[in-house]
């Protein structure tokens, strides 16, 4: 199976580059987009102000660049934060998406907004509380995924921080990334025995 997993504020950043290698070893094609030209800020506002200055528009566009020679074929969609709400723009357009996953990060989903391919399987990890995704976001969410047909899965984890699964942030809680990791994993797995049959 190919996934496309695109990275958060922070960019590549090597735990993006450990969980490309973890999947690409469990068997499967793993694309990851550089949509900040390689930098990869240190800190939240550098983070936000690399993305600030690309802006969300042109990232989109990047991202939907980077998705084109792939989808065609069946693609999972998976991204950190700022990269899981691109991710999801993308797989709720496109008709052959197989499955979205998100970790730390949603997006604004339009009304009357549909998913093109049917019934889109979609897990979300999210800190609880997260300061990006509060309880009253991720409720309104939840329900226009539902409306848009998406069959959504929602996993959070108490007392996390927002980037809870990259060992080199201040984020990083290991209890929730040994939690979170087994589940994405399976759900990685199942799309893949799906997809082949």
């Amino acid at each position: 199976m190919t996934i496309l997993l695109f990275h958060s504020m922070y960019g590549v950043r090597p735990a993006v580059r450990e969980t490309a290698e973890r999947w690409r070893a469990a068997g499967h094609e793993v694309i990851v987009p550089d949509l900040y030209d390689g930098r990869t800020p240190e800190t939240e506002e550098e983070g936000l102000a690399v993305r600030d200055e690309i802006g969300t528009d042109e990232l989109l566009a990047r991202a939907v660049k980077a998705a084109a020679p792939y989808s065609a074929g069946g693609v999972l969609y998976a991204g950190f934060s700022l990269g899981g709400a691109l991710a999801q723009n993308l797989a709720l357009a496109d008709r052959h998406a197989r499955g979205l996953l998100l970790m730390h990060g949603t997006s604004d989903v339009a009304d009357g907004a549909t998913a093109a391919s049917g019934e889109l399987p979609v897990q979300l990890h999210v800190a609880d509380p997260d300061p990006y995704e509060t309880h009253d976001w991720l409720t309104a969410w939840y329900l226009r995924m539902g409306r848009a047909g998406a069959d959504v899965e929602v996993f959070r984890y108490p007392g996390a921080g927002h980037l809870f699964t990259d060992p080199g942030l201040a984020d990083y809680d290991a209890e929730a990334a040994q939690s979170a990791w087994p589940v994405a994993d399976a759900f990685v797995a199942e799309l893949d025995v799906r997809s082949a049959t």
